[in-house]
């Protein structure tokens, strides 16, 4: 039986991808109601809303007072979605304005609550929207995006909305079965750093928004998760207990002990495989190295390699292999000898490059077995991604 969906839509000219948004959703099955600021009118049409939702679009807040409309909505819903949702919505959603019909059908419902920011860089970047958005995160709310890419005019760069097919696969999610509940999981995230001196490091680019959003929708599928991040550059759920590391032999400690009684392991952080073999007390100076400085690295300890050798019964082992091998075939072959390798039970393959697989808000990856065999094949933002991976712990 279908869901009782209201998709917001608030005055950005990302407005006309909330037709998508509502299109998927009734072609799913579900029974969506539109409620549009008037702002948002003055970017996509009331008929056009009213044609792909099959329902009326509801506006205006003394509409239907006799049936407490600006309520009834609210406490129908069993889930609400927010696409575009511009600096000046999530503002009134996290003060908890609701001085229009949008506002009081999000204060009136408990249904979960998934919003797809969209906004020029400079506005999503400013503290009072992070502060708005770091608010949001603490109460539950689902935040799909926002993706890096072309914005209106000329300008690009993060702030664009997440395409129509990721917010309703993240949003669908959202209310989807506890299919985890009473597993406990661990995942890490981020890149550990390997000190020179205690100005500089030996580090790597990811930002660890794969492994957050994999712990993220753990919780959200009922796991009691622990993550363990290195130098994370997004923020950390509410819902999940966090260990903070800093270098590779600092995260085998922690996840060592971590997965004892664990139930999975998801490795996502980006481990560094060598370190300086000695780290100076105090910065290196040029004028003191010269025009050359030669450093000499030592091997990390396999983290994963070694955890799959000792493991004990019952621990699933998920690892992730970032490759820049271009070619498919070459690259699977790459998957394949490193799961024998680390001994795992599936191993997470992606491309990574200048402008992929890291500091992207969007992932393509090919997931094998321990045998080697393709079991799924996931693209998309990096929170439907991480669903694809957690079904194969579900199951």
């Amino acid at each position: 039986m279908g869901l009782t969906v209201v998709v917001g839509i608030s005055g950005g000219i990302a407005a006309y991808k909330a037709v998508g948004v509502i299109r998927a959703l009734v072609l799913a099955g579900h029974d969506v109601h539109a409620v549009a600021t008037d702002a948002a009118l003055r970017f996509v049409g009331r008929p056009t809303l009213e044609a792909i939702s099959r329902n009326p679009v509801e506006t205006d807040l003394f509409e239907g007072v006799a049936q407490v409309r600006h309520v009834a909505l609210g406490q129908a819903a069993d889930l609400i979605v927010v696409a575009p949702a511009t600096a000046h919505t999530i503002a009134k959603i996290a003060t908890g304005l609701d001085d229009d019909l949008l506002g009081t059908t999000i204060l009136a419902s408990r249904a979960p609550l998934v919003i797809a920011p969209a906004m020029h860089t400079e506005m999503w970047q400013n503290p009072a929207t992070e502060a708005n958005i770091a608010t949001l995160r603490e109460r539950g709310v689902t935040i799909v995006g926002p993706e890096s890419g072309q914005l209106t005019g000329s300008d690009s760069g993060q702030g664009r909305m997440a395409e129509p097919e990721d917010i309703v696969a993240a949003a669908l999610a959202v209310t989807g079965p506890r299919d985890l509940a009473g597993r406990r999981i661990v995942v890490t995230a981020g890149g550990t750093r390997e000190p020179l001196d205690p100005v500089r490091f030996l580090g790597n680019r990811s930002s660890g928004l794969q492994g957050v959003s994999i712990a993220e929708r753990a919780a959200a599928r009922g796991a009691d998760v622990t993550l363990i991040g290195a130098h994370l550059e997004v923020p950390v759920p509410a819902s999940v207990a966090f260990v903070p590391v800093g270098t590779a032999r600092d995260l085998q400690t922690t996840v060592t002990d971590a997965v004892a009684g664990a139930d999975a392991l998801v490795m996502a952080a980006a481990v560094a495989d060598y370190r300086p073999e000695s780290v100076a007390e105090t910065k290196i100076k040029k004028e003191q190295t010269g025009d050359e400085l030669v450093l000499r690295l030592v091997k990390n300890p396999d983290v994963l390699a070694e955890l799959g050798a000792q493991r004990r019964p019952g621990l699933t082992l998920v690892g992730f292999a970032a490759e820049t091998e271009t070619d498919d075939d070459a690259r699977l072959e790459l998957g394949r000898a490193k799961a024998a390798r680390k001994g795992v039970d599936f191993l997470v393959l992606n491309r990574v490059g200048w402008a992929e697989g890291f500091v992207t808000d969007r992932n393509s990856v090919t997931v094998i077995d321990a045998a080697g065999t393709i079991v799924t094949e996931a693209s998309g933002a990096k929170v439907t991604v991480a669903d694809r991976i957690l079904d194969l712990l579900a199951r």
